[in-house]
């Protein structure tokens, strides 16, 4: 017999799916399980983001940078290595900065959540955010958000820091475009209360700038 009829063969012991008799109860019952193991991997957790309570079903093996961009939709998170060496995740948890891609979203119970969406806006923008754009300190802007949010926790905690302070307080913030020196300038200029207001036209330019009287060593 040739290989092709002793595969037949051994095909026609193997009842249709419709003889199997139990198969459809038994991938129901799959299905049930499946679904059941699912329910029991979420979690209802209740936290304020933005200054706003609200209370979100999670995943308990997501991540809060995944909670927060793709089922809450805070885009300006943003997501760099996912190891928590860049720093380009950061949010601020209770006031302090975190790589929201080591934090489990099921954590966030009970938390204070600050993103970069609740530290101002178009029409209300932060001293630092004001600073940031006026000294020059985005270039690609991938690393804005939690550069400015540690800085804010910063001084928040510390409202005149020191040089080495303030490089200290960065440091797990990394930045590929500007080399710090104009983040350094901005962040030393919004701790020395240098306001800036915006010129008529909407437009910073270097003589609108008050010197930032930080020395760079």
């Amino acid at each position: 017999r040739g290989l092709a009829d002793r595969r037949r063969s051994r095909l026609g012991g193997v009842p249709e799916p419709h003889a199997q008799g139990g198969g459809g109860r038994a991938a129901e019952r799959a299905l049930q399980i499946g679904l059941g193991v699912r329910e029991m991997l979420k979690k209802k957790v209740s936290f304020i983001l933005n200054g706003k309570a609200m209370t979100k079903e999670v995943s308990v093996n997501h991540t809060l940078l995944d909670f927060l961009r793709d089922d809450l939709h805070f885009t300006g998170t943003k997501c760099g290595c996912g190891g928590g060496e860049c720093g380009t995740c950061t949010v601020l948890i209770d006031g302090r900065p975190v790589n929201s891609c080591l934090m489990l979203a099921a954590d966030a119970e009970g938390k204070d959540i600050l993103t970069i969406e609740g530290l101002g806006g178009e029409k209300a923008l932060h001293p630092l955010q004001k600073a940031f754009v006026a000294y020059g300190a985005i270039q690609c802007g991938y690393c804005t958000p939690g550069m400015l949010l540690s800085s804010k926790a910063l001084l928040d905690r510390n409202p005149h820091p020191t040089m080495d302070e303030l490089r200290k307080a960065l440091s797990g913030n990394l930045c590929r475009c500007t080399g710090y020196d104009k983040i350094f300038k901005a962040v030393m200029s919004v701790a020395n209360g240098e306001v800036l207001d915006d010129p008529e036209d909407g437009v910073w330019i270097q003589d609108d700038l008050p010197p930032c009287g930080c020395e760079h060593k």
